[in-house]
């Protein structure tokens, strides 16, 4: 505990931390009793009312996804054997920006997709990048913060970012997305889709696989200058949401072909990072991605505030043959995000047409706000003696997975190959062209000018040379000489 600057719970009594949630073991679940997580996270997602918190700029169509391929190998999810055809909605968003903010900000963006399968609805909730800038939730809500606008002012901050960011190391190789040419994409036809999180899948035998998502664009991959960005968003700050609902109506219709990388199960174990780090990538070398089926979006919203504005997504969302992994961020936003939604749209928000499955739903929730639909007088209890069914299954689940351990605070535990800068580093110097690093230079040094103070901005300069030393020089360098 940091006793120069500790603090309470809205009761008064000291919390014992603000950046690690209590769990089994260091890669174990988060407790439920972690009551200072669960007020921080509840109060956060009621900060601002009406518009999303994160993610209130948005477009969104609906469409169709067909599985192409077999993968039941891998799971048993209805929606992913082979021939299946499931409707579908998707909404990508910015993440920082509020609802009229301009499209071509430099941002992540989000990629939340709903799947209204016929066991149910799936949703995925992730972003244009694979990886994100922190692993633990109780850090998400003073990274959406830093990222927002001041208290005073109201204005946004390029200072409180860069604090936010070379206080968080771990926030590295997404920081190197985000500054690189894929920070601004030139259309959301244009961008490829992650679930960044790891899921599991489950087979009709019980076997247990972890899968990462990767919705390829079949219109490829096209970015924005940071030049570009700025004279669309004085142009046509509803770029992207104007460029995607105009294709659909001309029947251009946007594909994205699913890939998943699969790990078998036991290999989490001895894999040479953490494989539940949101901050990290797994290898294309070792788990390949291997194709699932197309997503094709077709069908521009009747209404945008009834089919796009009210749609509620959750990762806690899911079906037969899908479970959730050991991942912090995926185990906190699988109650944060629902928990929003009461929020924002209603304690019933999943009865609103574009949330509601395409399945019947059988369940034991109760009036509320705007409860339009009810279970007439059927006991409201369980279990009972009245007819009514309830479920009552024990013992091992089938998406559950071991821990055990003391209940820590911790980061993960390390793997042999467990740190922040390795995979930014590679990013950058691997995987970048001399040009793009070029640009990557420009883009930071201008946003570091752009009201960057000390000893935030000297911070900053370390930060990219801990990354690499030549890219950090080259950045301060060109900053000292510009002040």
């Amino acid at each position: 505990m940091n006793d120069r600057v500790g603090t309470t719970t809205s009761a008064g009594t000291r919390s014992a931390s603000d950046v690690n949630t209590l769990t089994l073991g260091p890669n174990g679940p988060i407790m439920l009793h972690d009551v200072h997580y669960i007020e921080q996270t509840a109060h956060f997602n009621r900060e601002k009312v009406p518009e999303r918190q994160p993610h209130a700029k948005g477009a969104g169509a609906f469409g169709e996804f067909h599985t192409t391929k077999d993968v039941s190998a891998y799971t048993s999810a209805a929606l992913f054997q082979p021939g299946v055809r499931t409707e579908m909605l998707a909404r990508i968003s910015t993440v920082a920006g509020e609802a009229g903010s301009p499209d071509t900000w430099r941002d992540v963006r989000g990629f939340a997709l709903k799947f209204y399968t016929s066991e149910g609805n799936y949703d995925i909730v992730g972003n244009n990048t694979p990886v994100f800038f922190v692993r633990d939730p109780f850090k998400f809500p003073h990274f959406i913060r830093s990222q927002k606008r001041l208290p005073d002012s109201g204005l946004r901050d390029n200072h409180m970012q860069w604090d936010f960011w070379t206080s968080n190391p771990e926030s590295a190789h997404q920081v190197v997305y985000l500054m690189g040419d894929r920070g601004i994409p030139r259309s959301l036809r244009e961008l490829n889709g992650y679930s960044s999180h790891t899921y599991m899948w489950i087979n009709s035998s019980g076997e247990k696989f972890w899968v990462k998502y990767h919705f390829l664009s079949n219109q490829g991959v096209a970015c924005f200058t940071g030049e570009e960005g700025a004279r669309m968003a004085g142009t046509d700050s509803d770029h992207h949401r104007r460029d995607l609902f105009d294709a659909i109506a001309r029947g251009d219709f946007p594909v994205w072909t699913l890939h998943v990388q699969v790990m078998p199960y036991a290999d989490a174990r001895r894999y040479r990072f953490n494989p539940f780090d949101l901050t990290k990538v797994w290898s294309h070398a070792d788990y390949p991605l291997i194709e699932v089926g197309t997503m094709t979006l077709n069908r521009n919203p009747a209404n945008y505030f009834a089919d796009i504005e009210q749609a509620a997504f959750s990762p806690g969302a899911t079906v037969p043959g899908i479970g959730l992994s050991p991942d912090k961020m995926l185990l906190g936003r699988s109650f944060a995000y629902n928990d929003a939604q009461r929020n924002r749209i209603g304690t019933n928000y999943y009865q609103l047409p574009v949330n509601r499955p395409k399945v019947p739903v059988q369940s034991y929730l109760f009036d509320g706000q705007m409860a339009f639909e009810n279970s007439g007088n059927a006991l409201t209890y369980a279990p009972n003696n009245g007819g009514r069914a309830w479920s009552d299954t024990t013992g091992p689940v089938p998406d559950g997975w071991e821990a055990d351990g003391e209940m820590v605070r911790s980061a993960y535990s390390l793997h042999a190959e467990d740190d922040d800068l390795t995979q930014a580093r590679h990013l950058l110097l691997k995987v970048f062209d001399d040009a793009q690093r070029e640009r990557l230079v420009q883009t930071v040094s201008e946003a570091l000018l752009a009201g960057v103070r000390s000893p935030v901005l000297e911070k900053a300069f370390e930060f990219w040379k801990r990354i690499d030393e030549t890219t950090g020089r080259r950045i301060a360098e060109r900053v000292q000489a510009s002040r």
